[in-house]
């Protein structure tokens, strides 16, 4: 049977749900919140706060769109983790809720494979195995995907995400909140080889950028104690320098594990995957490699819940069902 499933996806600041039908996604509703913006991030509680006002409208609009009733759906999915726990909650309780009521299955996802398998909403599509490069605000990692629900870590940061350096970066610079699509966008008129910040080199296939971290604000420090304009007078400058670092410590491990397996397929996913640098330096490494490349559309690179339907999807024909005793799980760590 190819089902109608409803997926909720509540792991951060966005209430998010779709509805996949014979796999194809027939709605996916996003819900932003404006509340963290006067802090410069996102504040967890408010963010549960604005979960529970948000998400019975978004489901609601949600079957609408798709033109189905709660009685056309075959199962619920929702986001288990990693994520803010009280954000979690909110989904995690209406999917339950929800399941239980309608009486048919609930099914967990992880929601760094669900970023992976967004690759799998849209052609074109990657072919098995291939390297996905997922990078976010809290993970940085290089997966082999062996199939849809068959994946393995290759590296992963050993600190903070790059997406995090990013934001955290765009924050020191003084760019309003959210940091990191706003130093890109004054990126694309700077100039990369301006300024020069270090590429951590970690054993294997894994990232640090805490220490890339800390050299951009000593940097910011001591060009701004001798003259207090520094940022104001270059800043495109400064963000194109930071952004090409970022992306090189990046891409130095992602050829380094596409070598290696002898891998050729090559996909990105993840919040920070919308980062036009990014998208144009891989597109750029696959012409000198012979890669393939896979980058999904924009609304499927932030947190969405189309990405959570695809998954359940495939784990629905799989028969990989949760139980009413599911809970969520801030640090779930991707299965193999």
């Amino acid at each position: 049977m190819m089902p109608t499933i409803l997926a909720i996806e509540s792991s951060c600041d966005d209430t998010s749900a779709a509805v996949i039908k014979d796999g194809k996604i027939c709605a996916n509703i996003v819900a932003t919140q404006a509340v963290h913006e006067k802090y410069g991030g996102v504040v967890p509680e408010l963010a549960s706060r604005a979960h529970e006002q948000n998400i019975i409208p978004v489901v609601s609009q949600a079957l609408l769109t798709a033109n189905i009733t709660k009685s056309d759906l075959n199962a619920v999915a929702f986001t288990r983790g990693p994520g803010l726990l009280g954000a979690l909650l909110v989904g995690c309780s209406f999917a339950k809720s929800l399941a239980l009521g309608l009486h048919i299955p609930l099914i967990e996802v992880n929601h760094m494979q669900a970023h992976i398998l967004a690759h799998f909403i849209d052609d074109p599509k990657p072919t098995f195995p291939f390297l996905c490069l997922t990078v976010s605000g809290g993970h940085t990692q290089i997966v082999l995907v062996k199939d849809y629900l068959q994946m393995e870590i290759l590296g992963q940061t050993s600190d903070d995400a790059v997406g995090e350096a990013f934001d955290k970066s765009a924050k020191l610079l003084g760019l309003p909140y959210p940091g990191g699509p706003m130093l890109d966008k004054l990126a694309q008129t700077g100039n990369p080889d301006k300024y020069s910040f270090p590429i951590v080199n970690m054993p294997g296939y894994d990232f640090s950028f805490s220490g890339i971290k800390t050299a951009i604000l000593n940097f910011i420090k001591n060009n701004t104690t001798q003259n207090p304009d520094f940022i104001s007078q270059n800043l495109p400058d400064i963000c194109a320098s930071i952004q090409q670092a970022l992306i090189l410590t990046l891409m130095k491990k992602l050829v380094l594990a596409a070598q290696e397996t002898n891998i050729k397929e090559i996909a990105i996913a993840g919040g920070v995957s919308a980062n036009s640098g990014l998208r144009r330096t891989i597109q750029e490494y696959a012409k000198i490699y012979s890669w393939n490349t896979y980058i999904p559309a924009f609304e499927y690179c932030t947190d969405n819940a189309a990405m959570v339907a695809i998954n359940a999807h495939y784990k629905f024909l799989a028969g990989e069902f949760s139980n009413q005793y599911a809970s969520p799980d801030p640090r779930l760590k991707m299965s193999f």
